[in-house]
């Protein structure tokens, strides 16, 4: 049984007149009803019934033109999906981010790359920022959300937003840290931070901000992701110094962010892929994941 045999008795079956079935197939009559014989010799059945006057499907015949057609529409949907394949929209789409970037504004991206790629599967992965450039680097992700500076020559990277540094209280102290200068109420505070040599561009930024206030934070406590930090922080096991667009993603904790005046120093967000790797998907979140974020700047 050949793909044209399923072919040949499909058209017959819906066109019911062989004459008809042949001028749809670009072919003449005798061998269309050779190859619907050969057919039903081969099933050791009878599909159809006809005579000068009509065509019918048997009971067998109707069952069996069921399963063609879901065969042929199934035959129709892996064609669809290998093209998509191959035009680099569907398979798998593989984001990394970083704990501190706003989670969702990515569920709001995922939703609308569902409508646009329904046959797109795609990955999220928490990933700090060194290990995500040796994972874009190593084609391990397709695109990645982190913090600059991104130091590859392997890698694009595009801007999202700055991101300046605000001091994170518990909300109960927030008027304790306002009868104080600034600066002498964190030297006397300990400090919940991320792992120096887990995000050493984050640690190295916290170190510069405390000796322009004028003292060396005392590191008492770190943790690995930036909710663990508000966390600790909120039980009053220290502060922190954290990018102010934390506020609103964690904005059901119990958390003061008091702005740091007269000193410029922010952290960039950016985007960092592979040009080499660049697609209709990747191309696609892109261009919407840069505008998701200036509609918000906007907002």
């Amino acid at each position: 049984m050949e793909l044209r045999h399923l072919l040949y008795f499909k058209t017959v079956a819906e066109e019911l007149h062989f004459t008809k079935a042949a001028t749809k197939l670009f072919i003449s009559q005798p061998p269309l009803s050779r190859q619907i014989k050969e057919l039903e010799e081969e099933l050791d059945v009878m599909l159809l019934v006809r005579n000068n006057k009509r065509v019918a499907l048997t009971n067998a015949g109707k069952y069996f033109k069921s399963e063609v057609d879901a065969l042929f529409a199934k035959l129709a949907e892996s064609k669809e999906v290998v093209r998509k394949i191959h035009k680099g929209v569907s398979g798998e789409f593989k984001i990394g981010y970083i704990s501190s970037v706003y989670q969702s504004q990515l569920a709001e991206i995922l939703k609308l790359m569902h409508q646009e790629f329904p046959y797109l599967k795609t990955s999220l992965f928490e990933v700090p920022t060194l290990a995500q450039i040796k994972a874009l680097e190593h084609g391990d992700l397709d695109v990645g959300i982190l913090r600059a500076p991104v130091l590859s020559e392997e890698l694009r990277v595009d801007s999202l937003f700055f991101d300046p540094f605000v001091v994170v209280t518990p909300l109960r102290e927030h008027q304790i840290a306002d009868g104080y200068a600034l600066a002498d109420y964190l030297s006397k505070r300990p400090f919940i931070f991320f792992n120096k040599e887990f995000a050493p561009q984050y640690n190295q930024k916290l170190i510069e901000i405390c000796q322009r206030l004028g003292f060396t934070p005392d590191i008492t406590h770190e943790a690995n992701n930036v909710h663990s930090i508000l966390q600790l922080v909120e039980a009053g096991l220290g502060v922190s110094i954290l990018p102010l667009s934390l506020k609103k993603q964690y904005a059901q904790l119990n958390l003061s962010f008091i702005e740091i005046e007269d000193i410029p120093i922010n952290t960039e967000v950016v985007l960092a892929y592979k040009e080499s790797n660049r697609n209709e998907v990747l191309n696609w979140f892109i261009e919407h994941y840069k505008q998701l974020k200036i509609n918000d700047a906007v907002s």
